[in-house]
């Protein structure tokens, strides 16, 4: 399974949108509602698309999840220096590629483009009731940063350290 992964387009808008529904349905469905379906409608996410914010996973053609990476974050890590850190945030997988190769791919992209980017962290967070979530990034080998009241949210944030890339 060879998964790409590129940048989003205003023309994928309605396919960012329709992953992170996805998810959020199944969410909801689940007990565990994360996003209001407002809240990843293609009219809320198309400024962030537009502004290359998002990229979309594929395999065969087909998208099969998505990721927001940000350069800053004020919100969920106003403590930290944002120059050092890139931020992933609306990280989804359609359900029927779930199992950890797309969200780990996907993973892997942004912490490889963080590098490029000159970045020494990437960080995110999540519910911090969420623990099967919380290990799937442990498992990645995000470290558990702090947990954080952000408004109504409680959240876990974490970060991945990224190692120095030695040339010969």
């Amino acid at each position: 399974m060879y998964i790409s992964i590129r940048q989003a387009t205003i023309q994928d808008t309605a396919i960012v949108s329709d992953v992170l529904l996805e998810a959020a349905l199944w969410l909801q469905q689940s007990g565990m509602p994360l996003w209001h379906e407002s809240e990843v409608s293609p009219e809320s996410i198309s400024k962030d698309v537009a502004n290359g914010l998002f990229f979309i996973a594929e395999w065969a053609g087909e998208a099969v999840g998505t990721i927001k990476f940000q350069l800053e974050d004020l919100l969920f890590w106003p403590d930290i220096s944002q120059e050092e850190s890139a931020f992933v945030h609306r990280f989804a997988v359609r359900r029927n590629y779930s199992g950890g190769k797309v969200s780990s791919a996907l993973l892997a992209w942004a912490v490889e483009y963080a590098r490029t980017l000159g970045r020494y962290y990437l960080r995110l967070d999540c519910d911090a009731s969420r623990p099967h979530l919380r290990a799937v990034y442990e498992r990645f080998g995000f470290r558990h940063h702090s947990d954080k009241k952000v408004g109504v949210y409680f959240v876990s944030r974490y970060e991945y350290e990224i190692p120095p890339q030695f040339t010969l």
